[in-house]
């Protein structure tokens, strides 16, 4: 089995198995290889994931097995991969040091390496490290020409021929430099940003609260810059936000919602505020958790091109019918699997080694 078609059968088989974990129940379906393994302990590690990261509540553990779920289907598969030559040259040792901001950050990269046909070593987050070692065990029985194909470390890596990390704009800095002499593709931080025009549906709006406050905005998918017309009037835009009004509920966001208020009204800042979400005005993108920055603009022209410059800060941009590219409100967390972190096309790299 250890070609396109079998690789893209494994994964699709993993889509099914975590099709079973929602928000709205867990139960087994019939017809899910493995089950009798699998599921009880998928079920505990979920459970150990939310104790060791209490950012990974059982509603953003839910939505990133959803989403995986979703995108993990036989079809999508082999769309992604249909103009690829997968599997053509030899196969590589490539390195993946992940992120662990959100549940299962890296798990593109792990489908993309192996979907290429090439083995993996991973170094993952303290922050995110209990989810992707079950499930790449479940993906060996499934198809066991995957064995010893996935290795997991917490070492220093040694033997690789090319790596994929990502980290802060500080830690890029040091992979630049140590992986310098390697294939590699080095993702620093990025932000996601929404552009209102003032024509904005109430459902645009609260669509929009989805795109701000999942994962309590700590993915580079989250929306923490707005940039909004001269004079815009915030109260529409904080009735959207209201739908998600019980986040403030989540004792570790409230903590940083009343750090952060305090530092914002300790240094005379002008912050509009309703409750559980700051807006400041302010040129940065990065936004500390609990706020959004934004930033008023004269003219669509000028955004584009100020949008464009700022392009390698800017994971992707949420509007609705103002620019190319663009994401529809509520929908920057739910990337199609071509959908590529900061804009390189990941199989194109592995196909190339």
């Amino acid at each position: 089995m250890d070609n396109i078609k079998g690789r893209i059968k494994a994964f699709s088989e993993l889509g099914s198995f975590l099709s079973q974990f929602s928000s709205e129940k867990m139960a087994q379906k019939e017809n899910v290889l493995h089950n009798d393994l699998f599921f009880e302990g998928f079920k505990h590690q979920l459970k150990i994931a939310g104790e060791n990261n209490t950012w990974f509540t059982s509603d953003n553990l839910f939505f990133a097995t959803q989403s995986w779920a979703e995108a993990l289907t036989f079809d999508n598969l082999t769309q992604w991969t249909k103009n690829e030559q997968l599997g053509k040259g030899i196969s590589k040792n490539v390195a993946v040091i992940m992120a662990g901001n959100i549940p299962l950050v890296g798990f593109h990269d792990f489908l993309s390496v192996l979907i290429a046909g090439h083995s993996i070593t991973v170094k993952q987050s303290s922050n995110d490290k209990h989810l992707l070692p079950f499930l790449a065990k479940y993906l060996e029985y499934v198809s066991p020409e995957l064995k010893g194909k996935i290795v997991f470390t917490n070492e220093k890596l040694t033997t690789f021929d090319a790596v994929i990390a990502t980290g802060s704009n500080n830690t890029a800095r040091y992979f630049e430099y140590y992986f310098k002499n390697k294939p590699n593709i080095i993702r620093k931080s990025r932000n996601s940003v929404a552009v209102i025009t003032g024509n904005e549906t109430e459902s645009d709006l609260e669509s929009l609260s989805d795109d701000i406050f999942k994962y309590f905005g700590l993915g580079c998918r989250s929306v923490s810059k707005l940039f909004v017309p001269k004079n815009y009037n915030f109260d529409s835009f904080f009735k959207g936000m209201y739908k998600r009004h019980e986040i403030i509920n989540n004792a570790k966001y409230a903590n940083n919602y009343d750090y952060n208020k305090a530092v914002y009204l300790m240094s005379e800042f002008d912050i509009l505020e309703n409750g559980f979400l700051m807006i400041k005005e302010d040129k940065s993108y990065a936004s500390p958790i609990a706020s959004v920055f934004y930033e008023y603009y004269d003219n669509s022209d000028d955004l584009k091109i100020k949008l464009f410059q700022d392009k390698e800060q800017i994971q992707c941009i949420t509007s609705n019918n103002f620019i190319e590219n663009e994401i529809p409100f509520g929908h920057t967390q739910k990337p199609k699997l071509w959908d590529y972190a900061d804009g390189i096309n990941t199989l194109d790299f592995l196909t190339n080694l």
